[in-house]
């Protein structure tokens, strides 16, 4: 783990109907709350935020339509590793192996430190297909061209891509192999507003689930996923009685606890994405691509 300080970023949005009417600190403080009210408006005194291209002033009344640009300074980012190693290559298609504690996109204070970030420093053309948690680990998929992209896309949301975790639980099961279906939806929660947990009013969801090694408070287990939902195999293996060791958030039942002060982006537990399985998407052969789990996560 490391930090890292930035480049800082440019920022453009198109003012909406929420912020017609609004002066401008008014509404960067509302939207924006990694900088204070004080901090914004240095930052509009500095000439950093423009309006149609235009300087702006603190008391801008702003109207629909118009294209909010805004110059963030660099910034020190949170603590993550930079690396990633390529797991597979050629001309459409990079897939990598993602170290936990790196975000897969940008957000959270996060900009640099992501993987979106160090691949398209390795491969510009390359952009992620799919995102992992922070603190999962494991392959992720990019394509390298439009064709590509769309006909995964097409394989993802036609559920043709077969996707096998590996994961240490928590307890002792009563069984070897077990289907979860518990629907995922969102639950209110005390930090965030809400997250998604198992709730009758959540969408279908399904994991099979297979022991591979028992331990004295714990399992090593492959599981195998056919929809993906936020945090599903972390929600799954708790709604079925064994969150994962060391989960902060999720709870027996697979929910957090009412008083939770845990985020899903917390570590604690250990997840890894470790084979896809699709069609390649030029030749149309099958390709199975494996990703080694780290050494916890294999069997003794």
């Amino acid at each position: 783990m490391n930090t890292l300080q930035n480049d800082g970023c440019e920022y453009r949005e198109r003012i909406g109907p929420d912020a017609e009417g609004r002066t401008l600190l008014a509404y960067l403080s509302q939207r924006y709350r990694h900088s204070t009210s004080a901090q914004w408006a240095e930052h509009i005194l500095s000439g950093l935020v423009l309006i149609d291209a235009q300087p702006a002033h603190a008391e801008t009344i702003l109207q629909r339509g118009s294209e909010l640009i805004w110059q963030r300074p660099p910034w020190i980012e949170p603590d993550a590793p930079r690396s990633f190693s390529v797991v597979y290559e050629d001309e459409d298609l990079l897939a990598v192996a993602k170290p936990a504690g790196l975000p897969t996109l940008p957000g959270a204070g996060f900009l640099q430190s992501t993987l979106l970030h160090q691949v398209q420093r390795y491969a510009p053309d390359a952009a992620p297909l799919h995102r992992l948690g922070r603190w999962t680990s494991g392959l992720v998929l990019c394509a390298r061209n439009p064709h590509a992209s769309r006909n995964l896309m097409q394989q993802w949301s036609s559920k043709a891509v077969g996707k096998r975790y590996r994961a240490l639980a928590s307890g002792s099961p009563l069984w070897n192999e077990m289907t979860i279906s518990a629907p995922i939806g969102p639950v209110p929660h005390a930090l965030l507003g809400s997250l998604h947990a198992a709730t009758p009013e959540g969408k279908a969801s399904l994991s099979q689930v297979h022991v591979l090694e028992r331990r004295a408070d714990s399992f090593l287990c492959d599981v195998r996923i056919e929809t993906g939902r936020p945090h599903q195999i972390r929600i799954h293996l708790a709604a079925a009685g064994h969150p994962l060791l060391g989960d902060p958030l999720y709870l027996s039942g697979g929910q957090p606890a009412p008083d939770s002060q845990a985020l899903p982006g917390d570590p604690g537990y250990q997840l890894h994405s470790a084979e896809l399985s699709f069609r390649h998407p030029r030749s149309g052969h099958a390709l199975v691509i494996l990703c080694e789990p780290p050494q916890q996560l294999r069997p003794v």
